[in-house]
């Protein structure tokens, strides 16, 4: 039987937001083997070592897609009462799943594994004091640059966000055809990542209410930077892994990207040429505020099914700690969440997009160390995704303002959550 802990999902859901429980699981036995059905990106190779490694549970590997398509399926799949057993969530679309009762709670059986995470790795995955999946990978933001290039215009890299703007302007002043950086209106997560290093909180609840503050005061502080820096043509407004975008970063026009420490990657797919010679530095931080850094990106392990908990965080255990899981997903480009992994990465190469850079994996750690530690997104971080892209697109396309753009962002969240019936504190 599958059974659902409606009753502390009251913390998370409005009087018409928790969805009737579904019948049936994707699991069962054969001859005394569990067999687990796993939705998840990639990760096929771990998984036909864990099969081959292990007697008593099989795992039946789907690839489900990433990010929302994958936490849409699981929605749909759900509510039809075939769901799998276990899946990959990326971390912004857990309190949707939970305030639907797609996930099952397991604490019981999971907490002895937070000793192996960063405490604000761990709780990406808590609500309410209550666990409902262990982080597989994170993404902690990071300031990805040009090194040859910095040197080549004799540059140095910023430590914070005034120097960013500093040395913004002089890149423009050295060679006006290049750009320090770009802000494109698509990259939700990454001006998530930058309000909450700032000390925004997008979303809170206590007791049932939910505060919702896209627009609080720093982070309407991050888009004024940010418009400081478009309006003096500093930094360049624009979509950003386009063809033009491309070809400007592979003619050295294009010097940064503050984003999660998948980038390397992302970057040297576009720019093979230019192995070598980029390199990571930690995320500049605010005068005076603390170096912590946020997220953009990651993903958890979830566990769908209640009457498989115990082999399914057996599964999720191995996935997480096991040397030869953490060894692969290294070597798949993936920066693992447990420390356990994150110290092997000393024995793996970087991208070769980084490939010079003695320290990366230092600076990648220490970044992972010092990530904050109570971040909460929402329930409907998809509405809030779509009208930040239209919000912001809009301003950058028509020269109006970025703060006005995340006010209309907060409206629209909060109209969407009401429509919904959750609780909002006025």
């Amino acid at each position: 039987m599958r059974r659902r802990f409606l009753g502390r999902l009251c913390a998370f859901a409005g009087v018409t937001a928790v969805l009737a429980a579904c019948g049936g699981g994707g699991s069962g036995d054969d001859g005394g083997v569990v067999t687990l059905d796993y939705w998840c990106w990639g990760e096929t190779t771990k998984v036909e070592e864990f099969n081959a490694t292990h007697d008593d549970i099989r795992i039946k590997h789907t690839d489900a897609g990433g990010g929302t398509d994958t936490a849409t399926k699981l929605l749909t799949a759900s509510r039809a009462g075939n769901a799998p057993d276990v899946a990959c969530i990326e971390y912004q679309t857990i309190p949707s799943l939970i305030v639907s009762d797609v996930l099952v709670e397991i604490e019981d059986q999971a907490q002895t594994l937070e000793g192996e995470f960063n405490p604000g790795t761990w709780n990406l995955t808590s609500f309410d004091g209550h666990l409902y999946g262990v982080p597989i990978d994170i993404g902690p933001q990071v300031l990805l640059y040009n090194k040859a290039r910095f040197d080549e215009l004799g540059i140095e890299v910023p430590t914070t966000w005034e120097e960013f703007a500093d040395v913004a302007e002089e890149v423009r002043n050295e060679d006006p055809d290049t750009y320090l950086a770009t802000f494109a209106p698509s990259e939700f997560g990454q001006f998530a990542g930058l309000a909450q290093q700032a000390g925004g909180q997008w979303w809170q609840v206590e007791d049932s209410t939910w505060s919702v503050g896209v627009a609080d005061d720093a982070s309407l502080g991050v888009a004024a930077y940010w418009q400081d820096l478009l309006d003096r043509d500093l930094i360049q407004g624009g979509e950003i892994l386009t063809p033009e975008w491309n070809n400007k970063l592979n003619r050295g026009e294009i010097l940064s990207w503050p984003a999660g420490l998948w980038s390397p990657g992302v970057i040297y797919g576009i720019a093979e040429s230019q192995a070598g010679d980029w390199a990571i530095a930690p995320l500049p931080h605010w005068e005076g505020g603390e170096e912590q850094v946020a997220f953009q990106g990651g993903s958890a392990l979830t566990v769908t099914d209640d009457d498989e908990v115990e082999a399914a965080v057996e599964f999720i255990t191995w996935m997480n700690t096991s040397n030869k899981a953490c060894e692969l997903q290294i070597a798949s480009g993936e920066y693992p969440a447990s420390v356990e992994c994150q110290e092997a990465t000393a024995e793996q190469p970087p991208s070769p997009l980084v490939g010079e850079q003695q320290d990366y994996w230092e600076i990648a750690n220490d970044a992972a160390s010092s990530t904050l530690p109570n971040i909460q997104w929402g329930p409907n971080v998809n509405a809030a995704q779509s009208e930040f892209t239209d919000a912001f697109g809009e301003a950058v396309r028509e020269g109006t303002s970025l703060e006005q753009a995340l006010q209309r962002v907060q409206e629209a969240v909060v109209s969407d959550m009401e429509r919904q019936g959750f609780n909002i504190a006025k």
